[in-house]
């Protein structure tokens, strides 16, 4: 009994990490669509001497 107990939890852990990699993947692709988009602004901005 204590090693299927064992054997879940170490199931569950697992399965948290990798939503958790998920997670962290999609923050990251925003924070770079978010990058961009403050890049492109400066951009403009320099080229029309804001």
């Amino acid at each position: 009994m204590l090693r299927m107990t064992a054997k879940i939890v170490v199931l569950a852990m697992g399965l948290a990490l990798l939503a958790g990699c998920n997670t962290i993947a999609g923050a990251g692709k925003d924070v770079q669509k978010v990058g961009e988009k403050v890049e492109k602004t400066a951009e403009q901005c320099k080229d029309m001497k804001c």
